[in-house]
This record gives C-alpha cells, sequence and structure tokens, in this order.
C-alpha cells in the first residue's frame, strides 16, 4: 500500500479469544478493513461442558454414589437390619445381597461401615433360613382364607343383624330363662325353662321374619341342634361347670340357650 509516495504495508490486528475446549485447534479469518488494516479474529466453535448424566440406579434406597473412598454409612448405627440395607421385609435373597454389595463397594474405605453392612446382611439371611425351618402360621391369612371360602359365606349370608331395642328384648328373655334354671333347678331337670325357650324363640323368629312356618322350622331345628351341640360338648369336651345331681342338664340347657338367642336374633 502507498501513501503520499511512502510504501506502507497494511496493518494487521490479531485477537486471541481464550479457547474454552481443550484440544481445540483455533482457526484464524483475517478481515480487511477497507483496504488499510487487516483484522486477524481467531474462531472458535462452542464446546458446551459434558456432564455426567449417568445417576445410581439405587441411589434412592442406598445412597448418593460418590467417588470418596473413605466416605461414613449414613445408617451404621440404625438397628433394624432391614432399614440399614434399604430395603422393605419383602425382598428377595437376590435384591438383599444386590444391596449388601452396593454398599460395600460404596463405603468399602470406612471399616466400621462395612462391618455393620456385613452385620446386618448375616442377620437377614439368618432369619430368613430360620424361618424357612420353621414355617409360622399367619392367622390373618387362614382367617381371610376361611371367611373367602363358599361354606362360610352360605351361612354368614343367613345371619343379619337386627335392631339394637329388639336385640336388647330376646337378651333380657333368655337371660331370664339362665337365671331361672341356674337359681331353681328342680329333680326332673330343667324340663320347663327349656320348653319356654323353644316357644320364646318360635316366637320371637315370627315377630322378625312374619313367617309362621319359617318360625317353626327355625326355631325346632336351632333347639335340636343346640340341645346335640351343649350334650356333646359337655360329655366329651368340657368337663361339667355346676355342682349337682343335675349339673349335666344345666349345663346344656344354659348352652342352648345362648344357641337359641343367636339363631332367635339374627338367624333370616
Amino acid at each position: 500500500m502507498t501513501t503520499s509516495g511512502v510504501a506502507a504495508s497494511p496493518i494487521k490486528y490479531c485477537l486471541h479469544l481464550p479457547v474454552q475446549c481443550p484440544g481445540f485447534r483455533e482457526k484464524r479469518v483475517s478481515v480487511s478493513n477497507v483496504g488499510r488494516s487487516s483484522h486477524c479474529i481467531p474462531t472458535q466453535k462452542y464446546c458446551p461442558r459434558r456432564t455426567p448424566l449417568v445417576k445410581c440406579a439405587m441411589e434412592a434406597s442406598f445412597g448418593c454414589s460418590t467417588d470418596d473412598s473413605a466416605a461414613i454409612f449414613p445408617r451404621i448405627n440404625v438397628k433394624d437390619p432391614y432399614k440399614r440395607l434399604g430395603i422393605n421385609r419383602e425382598a428377595s435373597e437376590d435384591e438383599i445381597q444386590a444391596a449388601r454389595n452396593f454398599l460395600i463397594q460404596r463405603y468399602a474405605g470406612h471399616k466400621p461401615s462395612v462391618d455393620a453392612i456385613e452385620a446386618a446382611h448375616d442377620k437377614i439371611i439368618m432369619q430368613k433360613f430360620y424361618d424357612r425351618k420353621n414355617p409360622k402360621i399367619d392367622i390373618k391369612k387362614k382367617v381371610r382364607e376361611m371367611k373367602q371360602s363358599r361354606v362360610v359365606q352360605a351361612v354368614t349370608s343367613r345371619f343379619r343383624t337386627p335392631a339394637t331395642k329388639f336385640i336388647v328384648k330376646t337378651s333380657i328373655a333368655f337371660v331370664v330363662l339362665g337365671a331361672l334354671t341356674v337359681l331353681f333347678p328342680t329333680e326332673e331337670g330343667p324340663t320347663l325353662q327349656v320348653a319356654i325357650s323353644l316357644i320364646t324363640a318360635i316366637y320371637l323368629i315370627h315377630n322378625r321374619l312374619k313367617s309362621k312356618l319359617r318360625a317353626f322350622l327355625y326355631g325346632a331345628g336351632a333347639f335340636i341342634f343346640s340341645w346335640l351341640l351343649g350334650t356333646f360338648l359337655m360329655v366329651s369336651v368340657v368337663p361339667p361347670m355346676l355342682k349337682g345331681p343335675r349339673s349335666l342338664e344345666v349345663t346344656t340347657s344354659l348352652i342352648t340357650y345362648v344357641l337359641l338367642w343367636v339363631s332367635s336374633t339374627y338367624l333370616i
């Protein structure tokens, strides 16, 4: 370039921007400014920093996974072995072993933490081994299965809870009969009281169902069944609870009153 007869070379300005990506090759671009100067500007491509996106799959239950080899197990003092390992009581042996291995690897640099994890794992394994050798009877499960059986559902469907006033009335009637049977025993036995209890049961069933045939059938059937059951219990199962020559008949009558009360109050 010539200025007023003097030869001059174009001026170059080079701007160096900091390179943000390691290993990036900078590329310079020359830009002429109206033929007078040339600016050399390095261009660079934006390189976002890569953030690890892999998260620990067991982080929610067992803790966060970092590279600190001397980390202390946060649940080292938890007494419950299941809570210490971060698993539920229904966990399988594979899940228990996986939790143990993960925690051992995570806290391998802290010996007390490793000992606590191993102790919880061993306790759970021994308890499961003991449960397999000595299976427990789940009473709640047995009762639930019994309630769901067809026979029990068919029987329970024949009973219904009436009004409280009716329950009180039937209860008073049979309590009075039971008191008369115990307080005034006779040499012939409680024949009269038993007959009155049968009539009372038929009357109460008729009063509730409004059907003479059903009242007679239910009353007579409940009386026969309750008397036979009471006799069987007193002879074969339960020892006599009352003293006296007619203690067997009196006790059987009391059992009969209870079953007649149930049938006359709840049976439909």
